[in-house]
């Protein structure tokens, strides 16, 4: 690595640290900023006068100082904080722990707890505040399922934003050490019960003489996320990216790879960046070394792309006749599984729409805990409906790596498919 290297490296490691103190203020948050400002004026003024009066003066202080009722509105009022800051003075008390807003799923947030709580790590979550672990996972789900910044956080929270960046990413970190149990390949019973019929239900006789079950779906999305420092690419500064163009820089996005089963909850996930072309190369390898992932008579079916194998059945392309088009028209049937259980993902994690990171490690922790967290408000019999959308449903025209076994099995399949139909039409 020659000079210029290591400077520009250490450039990019010295800005990606201040970056995790201080960012730009928007204009809504200057704004909100100011109107803090404000706030605090009137706070110090009115202590001042509470300090210099006795004690029985303060209520009627609070009842309408002369320049709050001349005020704005929101100002007549009087800031929530610069009353509670008051009442505190007047009659003081403990401070009460802060609680959740109403609203807020308590039940997802124990449930949460109680997972980290009894997971083997037993790691401290980072950050300076002394935050109950209940408080912790809620501040997490709050940046993961709403599109607020740090600062909006940090005074809902009363925590420094630096300090929430840090409890949060120290959140991604436990959740993500729960991969391995929450989104898992199913075995034995479980494996019986993902399985759905690759058919309409009517024809189970058919299936049982050749038609294989669908184990899966396999697919792919992309997550937008704000490029790395020293690459250029205007769409990174746009808050919400619904289309990566064609020219955009690879490495603008990171590759969600994902397995879902009939139920939308994910059984594996691939996290890579833009850059990364793979489309299922080493999940093919892995199931030719371990056959036995793959239950008997059960495939997976994935969209043009992907490689054809025995275990992996994707699409005929280009111009194809009748039976080709059975076979086409089975596999979207399923294909639409996993659409919604990408925009069910989008809809209750609402950050994934543009990850506003140019770190890909910590963007990489953040999709992963999304995608686990997906798994635990699917078992809890929560589920967040989401609108399919036609930049979710990554197409690709050209057919992938095929072997000849896949071709043999894809065609014996549509064969057989093409024949029981045509005899029930008759």
């Amino acid at each position: 690595m020659d000079v210029s290297e290591c400077v520009l490296s250490a450039g990019r490691a010295v800005l990606d640290m201040v970056e995790r103190e201080w960012q730009p203020l928007s204009p809504g948050e200057l704004e909100q900023r100011l109107d803090q400002a404000v706030e605090e004026m009137l706070e110090a003024e009115l202590m001042e006068k509470l300090r210099a009066q006795p004690p029985a003066a303060c209520v009627q202080l609070l009842q309408g100082p002369a320049h709050l009722q001349q005020g704005p509105a929101h100002l007549q009022q009087g800031p929530a904080h610069l009353q509670t800051h008051v009442s505190l003075t007047a009659t003081p008390s403990p401070p009460e722990e802060e609680t959740a807003e109403p609203g807020e799923d308590t039940a997802a947030v124990k449930h949460i707890a109680d997972l980290l709580q009894s997971s083997k790590s037993r790691a401290r979550m980072a950050g300076r505040a002394r935050l109950s672990l209940s408080h912790t996972v809620l501040l997490s789900l709050t940046l993961l399922t709403e599109r607020v910044s740090y600062r909006s956080v940090s005074r809902r929270f009363h925590l420094e934003k630096g300090n929430i960046h840090r409890i949060f990413f120290s959140f991604c970190e436990r959740i993500n050490m729960l991969e391995e149990t929450l989104i898992r390949w199913p075995a034995g019973t479980d494996a019986v019960e993902a399985l759905v019929p690759f058919c309409c239900p009517e024809k189970e006789q058919e299936e049982r003489q050749g038609i294989p079950h669908v184990l899966g779906v396999l697919g792919h999305t992309r997550i937008p996320i704000r490029l790395p420092i020293g690459k250029h690419n205007v769409e990174s500064t746009v808050p919400e990216v619904k289309r990566m163009k064609k020219e955009a820089h690879p490495d603008s996005w990171l590759n969600l790879q994902l397995i879902c089963d009939h139920k939308g909850r994910f059984l594996h996930c691939r996290i890579s960046k833009g850059s990364d072309v793979d489309r299922g190369s080493a999940l093919r390898d892995k199931l030719k070394q371990h056959p036995e992932l793959m239950p008997s008579g059960s495939c997976l079916v994935a969209r043009a792309g992907y490689p054809l194998t025995a275990q992996i059945l994707t699409p005929y392309s280009g111009s194809h006749g009748p039976r080709e088009e059975l076979f086409n028209k089975m596999l979207e049937e399923h294909f639409h599984m996993l659409d919604q259980a990408i925009a069910n993902l989008r809809a209750r994690f609402q950050r994934l729409r543009y990850l506003d990171i140019g770190n890909y490690d910590r963007a990489r922790a953040v999709v992963l805990t999304a995608c686990v967290l997906h798994n635990v408000f699917l078992d809890m019999g929560q589920v967040v409906q989401g609108q399919v959308e036609k930049e979710e449903a990554i197409t690709q025209d050209e057919e992938g790596e095929v072997d000849d076994e896949g071709l043999q099995r894809r065609d014996a399949i549509s064969d057989l498919l093409f024949k029981s139909f045509n005899s029930g039409s008759t």
